[in-house]
């Protein structure tokens, strides 16, 4: 038995960081990695997948380049250099985290499968340890649905995907939201005939009608083929290609390409923890609960990140990490209710999303006011030849702060802070309303939008 003031099983974004605050309190800790430090993140996640991206941009942007009055003659993508740049991003940042940790004073690294054996014991190989205070930040996977044939054709997730050297003659992506959009487009842009297959009636359904049908225009003019409304999917082998069997009204016919990515969701790595002899609860999807303040249901053991169900983004398990650090170091009581939904999705151009939308404020009934403003009126935009998608803004009418905002065009991946902080200063729009942007930007039409709110109706 060896033991600790503190456990973390999990080297994501929350567990390195809250080791390092832990150990400069002059605890002894001890971190759990059974494979990848730095997490999902890291590894088969954003870093990954946005060095990608910039890699298809530079290929988009090649292709189009006459329209800048740019030759770029030919252009071709070598795979096998797009991948090892992407190995090189991706490898650098784990060992950097590993690195960190090993050489931290006050922190034991050990690497296995961890496993609770009672309230207070984790086991790791050959190792028991046991401490007082446990934290928990095991991350999620990929969902595998039950469809038919899944266990016979062969399939990515996008954990298999980044593994590719050579280019899929033809890719089908089940799935229709962030991860799935994001991979489509890629591939497009690499060189691949790509489809979209998605069983509901439009593409990222947790965003607005509009969003959707925005991105679902930018996506086929680029020259992926969506299907929407595809009920019944299954998979089955035809020859040495993979089919993607659909049930549409406007097309029955099977999609049948080279490789199959499944794009439909992520799973809490919850189900071998032996979170059962700790006495830890979770729900009905495997997620552990927890409080305000991250505690779950057994003193001294918190769950951070994708595992709890609060969040599924990097932002939202490092803020996880600063909530229990507040709590547990600080004397300061932050709680999960205190941050405002915000994420991205980074196809081109990216969806910077924050607080609520607008099918969201209709529904509430509330008075609320929008301005809406086409990035083909946004100088910046035009300039650079990317005028895809629009700026939208919601505020309440009687408090005059900002309910939420969609931004969807260039660079509204960072426009979107200026919104978020505003929020989070709980300040009137008129504060940003009133701000001189610098020019030319796209947020400089920030205060335009909101200069020009109307009633919701």
């Amino acid at each position: 038995m060896s033991n600790f003031d503190a456990i973390i099983v999990g080297a994501g974004q929350a567990g390195p960081s809250l080791a390092g605050r832990l150990t400069q309190a002059g605890r002894k800790v001890a971190m759990i990695e059974r494979k990848l430090f730095g997490g999902t993140c890291v590894n088969t996640g954003c870093i990954p997948t946005k060095t990608l991206v910039a890699s298809a941009y530079v290929a988009h942007k090649a292709r189009t380049a006459a329209e800048y009055g740019v030759s770029a003659g030919a252009v071709s993508v070598d795979m096998k250099a797009v991948k090892a740049r992407k190995d090189q991003v991706s490898g650098k940042s784990r060992t950097s985290v590993e690195g960190w940790l090993r050489g931290m004073e006050n922190c034991s690294v050990y690497t296995g499968h961890a496993s609770f054996e009672s309230a207070h014991e984790i086991r790791v190989g050959d190792d028991l340890l046991s401490a007082e205070q446990i934290f928990l930040n095991v991350g999620g996977r990929a969902n595998i649905p039950d469809i038919p044939g899944v266990d016979t054709v062969p399939f990515l997730t996008n954990v298999g995907i980044l593994e590719l050297s050579t280019l899929p003659r033809h890719l089908v992506v089940v799935g229709g939201s962030y991860i799935g959009l994001e991979f489509a487009q890629m591939y497009r842009r690499f060189g691949s005939e790509v489809t979209v297959v998605e069983m509901g009636p439009r593409l990222v359904q947790h965003e607005d009608e509009d969003v959707s049908e925005a991105i679902k225009c930018f996506l086929e003019k680029e020259g992926i083929h969506i299907r929407l409304n595809s009920k019944c999917i299954h998979l089955e082998m035809r020859g040495s290609d993979a089919a993607v069997g659909v049930d549409c009204e406007s097309d029955a016919s099977a999609s049948v390409g080279s490789h199959v990515l499944l794009a439909v969701g992520r799973r809490p790595n919850t189900d071998d923890l032996g979170l059962e002899r700790a006495g830890v609860e979770v729900d009905e999807r495997g997620y552990i609960k927890v409080d305000d303040q991250l505690r779950t249901s057994v003193p001294g053991i918190w769950a951070m990140g994708d595992c709890n169900g609060k969040g599924a983004f990097t932002h939202t398990s490092y803020n996880d990490f600063e909530i229990v650090a507040a709590n547990l170091l600080d004397n300061d009581p932050r709680r999960v209710s205190d941050r405002i939904p915000a994420h991205c999705l980074y196809t081109d151009p990216p969806l910077g999303r924050a607080g609520t939308t607008e099918r969201e404020v209709r529904k509430s009934g509330k008075p609320a006011l929008m301005g809406i403003r086409p990035m083909t009126k946004v100088g910046r935009a035009v300039e650079k030849g990317e005028t895809e998608g629009f700026l939208k803004i919601l505020v309440d009418a009687e408090s005059k702060r900002i309910l939420g905002a969609s931004l969807l065009g260039t660079g509204c991946d960072e426009v979107i802070h200026c919104i978020l902080d505003v929020m989070y200063a709980k300040a009137p729009y008129t504060t940003l309303q009133r701000a001189m942007h610098i020019h030319p930007t796209v947020s400089e039409l920030i205060p335009t939008v909101l200069g020009d709110l109307k009633p919701l109706k």
